[in-house]
């Protein structure tokens, strides 16, 4: 597996160096065999992303890849969230907007007032993955309904007893993307039911630091996309989810089926329509992206979609580009 090379680093630097760096929606069009195809132009500018800390591993290694063909454009990728990410394209600052869940109406909403008009790219599938401590040698598997019990805040602190009885008196520390995240968004519609969630959680857009506290806690339990659990599996233990089929564990084949449900999914990626008919490097990158998002997606840790969604995928950018 792709190792997420200078994850952080990275998101400032190619952050910094875009700002340092802008030029807007300027192109070159030198003849060259770089480039998406054998006869692609040679391009400049920028392409700026933002949004899901779940997509970032997937849109990092598109980028990586598509420097080597496209060397003088400038790729910015930040992960400050899905709902974060929005908010930046909303306000027009984007060019794409990573999320790991589907936009939702007042977004929408916010967007056509803005007079932004859009395209959603699926990109892979994602299974939201349960995390313990390696030394947790009691929970193996959680049923919907006890991840209710868990997460759901009831005004006090809760004891692994609380939910099994034979399982030891000790408070639980939890793990959870922020508020910003779709992952939260997701965890929250098909978990949660809109109930808060437990006030002594510690929150986080940035998905390293609940890996971090839960492999430094043996009564913690997280939840993050199944790519941050794949590369660091060695730190954590992974809970196999029981929805009333018997417990199924986040693998690959479980999430691609749909076995893993209720916490499979899909993420995607929002491209501006404005940009990519402007931007001459926004559209080549995008379409770069959609041809090697399966691939880059299975090398992060995520699953790819079908083949048909991909050339769906193509066929919605080409009526952008006409």
């Amino acid at each position: 597996m792709k190792k997420f090379k200078g994850f952080a680093l990275t998101a400032m630097l190619t952050g910094v160096l875009a700002v340092a760096t802008a030029c807007g929606s300027d192109t070159t069009k030198e003849k060259s065999t770089s480039g998406t195809g054998d006869t692609a132009a040679k391009l400049s500018g920028e392409v700026i992303i933002d949004g899901s800390s779940t997509v970032y591993p997937i849109m990092e290694a598109v980028s990586e890849e598509y420097g080597a063909v496209q060397p003088d454009v400038r790729v910015s990728v930040g992960f400050s969230g899905t709902g974060g990410g929005f908010k930046k394209f909303i306000a027009g600052e984007t060019d794409l907007s990573n999320a790991s869940r589907p936009v939702k109406d007042e977004e929408k909403a916010e967007l056509d007032k803005n007079g932004i008009e859009f395209t959603e790219l699926p990109l892979a599938f994602d299974g939201i993955t349960v995390v313990v401590n390696p030394n947790n040698d009691f929970v193996d598997h959680l049923t919907v309904d006890e991840l209710k019990a868990l997460w759901i805040d009831k005004g006090k602190a809760k004891m692994w007893s609380d939910i099994r009885p034979e399982w030891p008196k000790e408070e639980i520390k939890f793990y959870s993307p922020g508020t910003d995240s779709g992952t939260y968004d997701y965890f929250n519609e098909v978990i949660l039911g809109d109930a808060p969630i437990v006030s002594n959680a510690t929150l986080s857009e940035d998905d390293n630091i609940l890996v971090q506290g839960v492999a430094g806690d043996k009564n913690a339990i997280g939840f993050f996309g199944y790519a941050y659990y794949a590369e660091n599996q060695d730190k954590l233990k992974d809970v196999s989810i029981d929805n009333g089929n018997g417990p199924v564990e986040p693998t690959h084949e479980t999430i691609g089926n749909g076995d893993y449900a209720p916490l499979s999914r899909t993420v995607y990626t929002y491209v501006s329509n404005k940009a990519v008919a402007d931007k001459e490097q926004v559209a080549d990158y995008t379409k770069f992206t959609i041809e090697n998002a399966g691939k880059m997606a299975e090398e992060v840790g995520y699953i790819s979609l079908p083949e048909e969604d991909y050339k769906k995928d193509l066929e919605k950018l080409a009526e952008l580009t006409k």
